[in-house]
């Protein structure tokens, strides 16, 4: 049996669990610093099982030894952004939380592949792949497949349309500048563009980049995490499975899109390599210049991340 460690077992990674133990794909280890809290998720998930009809084991620890010969290492632990709270702070503080996460699991995980779900969440895949100086096939960034999922449903809300006719596609970073590619994505294969009045498909859009705060306010006491949970276990599920599954991650960049240095969402095919392989779009104008500014707003990140931390 293939073995999954997760490093935080807050709302996020125990999902993240329950979707994969679910579906029968590896042993699951989750992990915390608050002790009895990943033990008594684990225990609770483990006698689920039964019901489900999974022979998988899942188990909750404090301690790092318990991820041994993980074949995935996924990484939720951080803190959300609280009122008050500077970008910087976060980042400095989710910055001292990943950088543990990511070297002590290595240590018992050398051959490890990492899914990193941190916010803010392109700077933490970069935080992972630098600590670690793993290939950049090693280490993944969730992001694209959430943002295209939360385009679909909205789409669908809107449509009518059954969510198996509705591609999305959503690149860039992971927040406000992010990049719906309304001519690539379709119903049908029918372009967004001619199916959906303009100001419909606009609101659609804006909707899309302000999912995650749609939720935060909502929820006033947390962010979401059954959609970011999911599309992780997509994400371990099409390395697992070698299927050659291609979505939009948080890739490293070595002159892809013009872009070096700094991870990006981009169009990704997953498989028993990791990040096997970038697929890279022809944009027109408009595509280019969101592209371009969502870039613009990663690499800042990026540098306020290598001011704190000399690699």
């Amino acid at each position: 049996m293939k073995k999954i460690s997760i490093i935080g077992a807050g709302n996020t990674g125990a999902t993240a669990a329950h979707w994969l133990a679910e579906r029968e794909l590896a042993d699951i280890v989750l992990l915390d610093v608050v002790e009895g809290m990943p033990q008594g998720k684990g225990l609770d998930l483990q006698q689920a099982m039964p019901i489900v009809g999974s022979d998988v084991e899942v188990i909750g620890t404090n301690d790092y030894s318990a991820t041994k010969d993980s074949d995935i290492i996924i990484i939720t632990a951080g803190i959300a952004r609280k009122p008050g709270m500077s970008r910087e702070d976060l980042l400095k503080t989710n910055a001292e939380i990943v950088g543990k996460a990511a070297t002590e699991s290595l240590k018992f995980s050398p051959q490890a592949m990492y899914i990193v779900l941190t916010n803010p969440l392109d700077t933490m895949a970069y935080l992972t792949l630098k600590m670690t100086r793993l290939s950049r096939e090693r280490v993944i960034g969730q992001a694209g497949i959430l943002d295209s999922a939360r385009m679909r449903a909205f789409v669908a809300m809107e449509t009518g349309v059954s969510l198996e006719n509705i591609q999305c596609y959503v690149l860039g970073g992971h927040g406000d500048e992010m990049v719906p590619l309304t001519r690539h994505s379709n119903i049908a294969g029918i372009p967004l563009k001619e199916y959906l009045p303009a100001d419909k498909l606009g609101a659609i859009v804006n909707r899309t980049r302000k999912g995650g705060g749609e939720i935060v306010n909502l929820l006033k006491t947390g962010s979401a995490y059954y959609a970011p949970s999911m599309a992780c276990a997509q994400m371990a599920e099409a390395i697992l499975k070698d299927k050659k599954l291609i979505v939009p991650c948080a890739a490293y960049m070595e002159g892809e899109y013009g872009l070096k240095d700094m991870f990006f969402g981009v169009p990704v095919m997953l498989g028993a390599g990791g990040m096997e392989r970038i697929i890279e779009y022809q944009f027109d104008a408009e595509e280019k210049a969101m592209f371009d500014k969502s870039a613009a707003s990663v690499r800042e990140s990026h540098e306020a991340l290598r001011s704190l931390i000399k690699f």
